[in-house]
């Protein structure tokens, strides 16, 4: 897959690393000239020091090619005049990081495919450090609807009880329990042990609900 990412600094410079690692074609673009001459012969990327509002540079980069085109600077409004731009290509899909929350809207309005607010996305996660502590979130589907959490039974009022009795309900199914470090599928008759870890799918807006039920 051919990624073309607009700046960031360190955001886009790790995300440049963790793309390539996966094997995609990297382009990144950054207009810090001292950021890319330090990291030109480390990162296996193509490095650019340049502007993604510039429609020259986008084509010397085969714009046309990409599968995908990442704009993650911090600067919402250089974000968004990219992705504009680069909606007039051949591109598959169009991402962009937004700071300001308020400006979400306007990013959706112009038909960009994905907008990522790491500002939000850390507020969430240290609610949950704070609320949850002994959860851990593994991934979100499809437009947040649900997440997969990993957590510990520890609430004797569900230890014993066979899985059937407690999973699936309308907030939460458990997907998957560890037996001896050993992920295993839970059987309807399988006994739930106190501190068994367990990974499960839940509703949005229920994890509080769940967390009562299994841990406390």
């Amino acid at each position: 897959m051919y990624i073309i990412i607009m700046g960031g600094g360190r955001v886009g410079l790790t995300l440049a690393n963790l793309l390539s690692e996966e094997g995609n074609d990297i382009t990144l673009i950054e207009s810090d000239e001292t950021l890319c001459n330090e990291v030109a012969t480390d990162l296996d990327a193509l490095v650019i020091n340049g502007n993604g509002t510039n429609s020259k540079l986008l084509e010397e980069v085969n714009i046309d090619d990409a599968d995908a085109f990442v704009a993650a600077t911090g600067n919402d409004e250089a974000n968004l005049l990219s992705c504009i731009l680069v909606r007039k290509y051949d591109v598959k899909r169009i991402i962009a990081r937004v700071s300001n929350p308020d400006h979400e809207e306007a990013f959706r309005e112009v038909g960009i495919d994905e907008v990522i607010s790491p500002e939000i996305t850390a507020a969430k996660q240290l609610q949950q450090v704070v609320t949850n502590p002994l959860v851990v979130k593994l991934t979100t589907l499809g437009e947040g609807d649900a997440e997969i959490h990993e957590m510990t039974i520890t609430n004797d009022k569900v230890v014993g009880k066979r899985f059937k009795e407690i999973s699936p309900n309308k907030d939460y199914i458990i997907i998957a329990t560890y037996k001896s470090g050993k992920l295993a599928i839970p059987q309807p008759d399988d006994t739930i042990a106190r501190g068994e870890k367990i990974t499960l799918l839940v509703k949005r807006g229920k994890l509080n609900k769940v967390t009562k039920k299994l841990e406390k």
